[in-house]
């Protein structure tokens, strides 16, 4: 928050607009993405294919003020391929749609902690120090007993425990990013048992690990 703080001040100061990249979090995190959940207000967002419900699309948002520099009212060119492709407008109008009611929002934070919090927990059991960054819907882990809140600090991580979790997993029918440096999502399509299924993995792969 105090980094957020910091660059909405020098932007305010310096007269440039702040962007917002949302594309992973919008309407993922909350229903005001990560701006809503960290009390940012940016200039401009982009938006991506969550609004489309997972078909390709795109979107930038903004005040009136700038966007009216857009084509075809003002002189600033912008197009697309797929700008109001209406099957990826369908599916997003039904996504969000979906998204109103505030109890998915709850639920996607309850699923994402408890598989958060099962992991950190199978971990000590086994001896191998891991952290689990997360946010409503999306978590990584890295295996480091450490936090992990920086690049930095992500490439000093046991990337080589991270391949081997990975492909015990990805054996037993889970299958994660192939990158510590990538999120993995927990959708409304997850169910508990789901999460089960993953943690039973886990314990799997983490006893492997500390043989």
């Amino acid at each position: 928050p105090a980094f957020l703080d910091r660059l909405t001040h020098l932007t305010r100061d310096s007269g440039a607009l702040l962007i917002a990249d949302e594309v992973m979090t919008g309407f993922r995190v909350g229903p005001q993405g990560a701006q809503g959940r960290y009390g940012v207000h940016a200039d401009l967002v982009t938006l991506g294919k969550i609004i489309g419900g997972g078909l390709p699309i795109g979107a930038l948002g903004g005040a009136a003020s700038h966007l009216d520099r857009l084509a075809p009212d003002g002189p600033v060119y912008q197009a697309g391929t797929l700008s109001g492709n209406p099957l990826s407008v369908a599916g997003g109008l039904a996504t969000l749609q979906l998204l109103a009611d505030p109890g998915v929002y709850r639920r996607l934070e309850m699923l994402t902690d408890r598989l958060a919090e099962g992991l950190l927990k199978q971990a000590r059991r086994a001896g191998i120090g891991i952290t689990v960054p997360h946010v409503p819907g999306m978590w990584c882990i890295f295996f480091s007993p450490e936090p992990v809140r920086n690049l930095v600090a992500a490439q000093r991580t046991r990337r080589g425990d991270f391949a081997r979790f990975f492909h015990s997993l990805k054996d037993q029918g889970i299958l994660l990013p192939p990158s510590p440096f990538e999120s993995a999502f927990i959708s409304l399509a997850h169910e508990d048992h789901h999460i089960d299924a993953t943690l039973a993995a886990a314990e799997i792969a983490f006893r492997t690990l500390a043989d």
